[in-house]
């Protein structure tokens, strides 16, 4: 299967090296295109560095994957893969994995991701995506998510239809004190949740603050702090069908 890898951690991420070997030994068609530096929490946007109307990219190498290509690309994670499917970095992709990202993407708050945001663009275009997340800015547990990782992907590959987005958040724990892996449904609320401190007529000053969820909650974001995997499928936009408009619409 033709395999897109992207991030949005940027392209010398260590997740996103775990994600390539992981997928090249699962005896998947691998191309690595990513963000030259950090592009995170740009959702879905479609933004990119020009130079007389063309895109800025390098080629790049992650050890150990000789015969993986590799570009750094000066774009946002959902511009990447939206030039994907035009054969910017080679065929069109039937399935695109983006992460692994530090630091968890769970709840309603998905949609500011740009790792989520690169899966729905994917989706958009017909091919089965799959984002994943470590719970923690700075991972150590990499064979953990390596395995959930092989799952997740072994899963996509045989039972999922295109158009797929299956976001994956796992706990930054040893493969031993891995709970499980289990559906989850989105929480109330993301990682963090904005706080105005200061304000004045020519700024606004916003801090980012932590929000954990309690132990007993059952949505990814409980799941995940007690120790479990959690896995959910998320759609990209789409119509409304069921609310009448009768009252709206002329004609």
């Amino acid at each position: 299967m033709r395999t897109l890898i992207v991030n949005d951690d940027g392209v010398d991420s260590p997740g996103i090296a775990v994600l390539a070997r992981v997928a090249y030994e699962a005896g998947l068609d691998v191309t690595v295109a990513a963000p030259s530096v950090d592009r995170s929490g740009t959702s879905a946007a479609l933004t990119s560095l020009e130079e007389n109307g063309r895109m800025v990219i390098e080629r790049r190498t992650i050890a150990g994957l000789p015969d993986v290509e590799v570009t750094a690309v000066e774009a946002s994670p959902a511009m990447i893969v939206f030039v994907s499917a035009s054969g910017a970095f080679g065929p069109e992709p039937e399935l695109v994995l983006s992460g692994i990202n530090h630091g968890p993407n769970t709840g309603h708050a998905v949609l500011h991701s740009g790792t989520v945001g690169a899966a729905f663009t994917a989706a958009n275009q017909g091919a089965r995506a799959v984002a994943l997340s470590m719970d923690s800015a700075t991972p150590e547990h990499w064979d953990t998510a390596a395995e959930v990782a092989r799952r997740a992907i072994d899963w996509v590959g045989e039972a999922a239809p295109p158009g797929t987005v299956l976001n994956v958040n796992i706990p930054d724990v040893a493969v031993g004190s891995l709970r499980g892996i289990r559906p989850a449904p989105l929480a109330a609320f993301g990682a963090v949740q904005a706080e105005i401190t200061d304000a004045s007529s020519t700024f606004v000053a916003v801090s980012f603050i932590p929000v954990r969820a309690g132990e007993s909650e059952r949505s990814d974001s409980g799941l995940l702090r007690t120790g479990w995997a959690t896995v959910t499928l998320i759609r990209a936009p789409s119509e409304i069908s069921n609310i009448d408009l009768s009252g709206l619409t002329t004609g």
